[in-house]
């Protein structure tokens, strides 16, 4: 189904505000799960919005606290509450923080579903800050040789500002997000050989299979040594060491002026000339020329915006549709 942007940023918040979040509450979410749908990343868009609404449907909404506060740091107590709330609370905490002292590094727990990182990190980036975020999560993947979760789907990025466009570089640590199990199984759709494992540790296709057992880690042993130092991150700043499903993540960002180190307009020139020289690059495929990270979204999201659509499955429009109209249920994913 297509949905004008404006028609689907509408739905989206008014099933949040069907969920029990507040206007404010509201807009936050539905600005990242639109970011994501104008990303092509349809799997943290629409349908992310139905296993926010899932999780949230019944819980207790208890108010995010910030705890042990320094002028270059804080730790969020995120209260169990929704990781797109919490980690943008850690996230501007830690821009405020850096703006006046330089740098700023926040971390949260006791939260869940923080979603794309890339959101985080432009908004950092806009606010002219060098970045870096990370978060871990229930053990959902299978560190390299293992055929059973230890560790989640441990996002990891960065960003800088450049005198044009920023260079963000957001990657998960699993061969697939969680996010794109939970979409395939919704629209019906199996897996990509050697993505997952069963619960009794054979290799699957099947999306709710998948979910009962793990996800192949990406990058083989070099992947899996960075996602268990994600792992360890959550657990500096709170986190649980194996989470349940759906609870206590942890959140990990890191704020800094680049005139910490020098001349700020100096380092942006530079970067933006750097990043022209990857782009220069000889090309392996002529027809396929060398990118910088974040060049594709960028790219995407100003051809979506131009067309003024987007494409969602059907029947995740008819649930926010439902939702909107009816309210939620309580229950989880």
């Amino acid at each position: 189904m297509r949905l004008a942007i404006e028609e689907a940023d509408g739905l989206v918040h008014a099933a949040m505000m069907r969920a029990g979040f507040d206007t404010d509450e509201a807009r936050i979410i539905t600005d990242h799960v639109m970011g994501c749908e104008l990303r092509g990343v349809s799997f943290g868009g629409l349908s992310r919005a139905l296993s926010l609404i899932d999780r949230s449907a019944g819980a207790p909404r208890r108010p995010i606290r910030v705890l042990r506060d320094t002028p270059v740091s804080a730790v969020i107590d995120g209260q169990d509450q929704n990781g797109y709330l919490v980690a943008h609370r850690a996230v501007m905490l830690g821009i405020e923080k850096a703006r006046v002292s330089g740098i700023g590094a926040v971390g949260a727990y006791d939260t869940w579903y923080t979603g794309m990182y890339a959101h985080y990190l432009e908004i950092a980036a806009e606010a002219g800050m060098v970045a870096m975020a990370m978060g871990s999560s229930g053990p959902r993947v299978a560190p390299h040789g293992a055929r059973e979760g230890r560790f989640g789907t441990n996002p990891i990025g960065f960003a800088f500002p450049t005198a044009d466009r920023p260079v963000i570089l957001d990657i998960a640590t699993s061969a697939t997000p969680i996010a794109e199990l939970v979409l395939a199984q919704r629209t019906g759709r199996t897996l990509p050989e050697g993505t997952a494992f069963d619960a009794t540790g054979e290799e699957t296709v099947d999306p709710m299979a998948a979910l009962a057992g793990a996800i192949r880690v990406w990058g083989g042993h070099k992947g899996s040594g960075l996602a268990i130092v994600v792992q360890m991150m959550g657990i500096l700043v709170g986190g649980g060491a194996m989470p349940a499903d759906y609870q206590e993540c942890g959140f990990f960002f890191l704020a800094m002026r680049p005139d910490l180190f020098g001349d700020e307009a100096a380092f942006r020139r530079r970067a933006s000339d750097y990043a022209e020289k990857v782009r220069g690059a000889r090309p392996e495929d002529p027809a396929r020329p060398v990118r910088m990270p974040f060049d594709r979204s960028a790219e995407t999201r100003a051809g979506i915006l131009a067309r003024g659509f987007i494409e969602v499955p059907d029947g995740i429009v008819a649930e926010l549709v439902r939702i909107r109209n009816e309210g939620v249920r309580p229950g989880r994913p």
